[in-house]
């Protein structure tokens, strides 16, 4: 995804331009409403509840301890970001995590480039972007 011209770093390592327009316009928007929706203690209570899986909204009254209009508003946020799925069964509505969902925050983070488990994690200080740093990658 670059538009840009290409231009070499003082270790001679290649720089592509990005159009950082287009990249905020895709999925990290999506990925920032996601993660959004996850940063509350009580959605993520609700999501570690559904991850046992699917429940009524009156367990979940029981196991996330919040006012039942604080609750339907929590379940509607995490609907809304793709996160939780929801089925009526007669008077009661019936919530589940949406698998769809949260495959595609995975995905998203993972293009974002934001490290998932099991990737690799450099940690402690690094120098210049493109101080050659023996692996040959520019900021790397």
């Amino acid at each position: 995804m670059t538009n840009g011209p290409a231009a070499a770093c003082p270790a001679g390592h290649t720089v592509l331009a990005v159009n950082t327009s287009t990249v905020i316009a895709s999925s990290p928007v999506e990925l920032t409403a996601r993660l959004g929706a996850l940063a509350d203690p009580v959605r993520l209570r609700i999501v570690g509840v559904l991850a046992g899986g699917g429940r009524c909204v009156c367990d979940l009254q029981e196991k996330v301890p919040v006012a039942a209009n604080l609750l339907s508003y929590h379940l509607r946020v995490l609907r809304d970001a793709g996160l939780v799925a929801a089925a009526r069964r007669g008077r009661w509505i019936d919530y589940r995590l949406d698998g769809d969902g949260f495959a595609a925050l995975w995905a998203q983070a993972s293009a974002a480039g934001v490290p998932l488990p099991g990737d690799r994690v450099i940690t402690g200080r690094r120098g210049s972007p493109c101080e050659d740093d023996g692996e040959g990658v520019c900021g790397d």
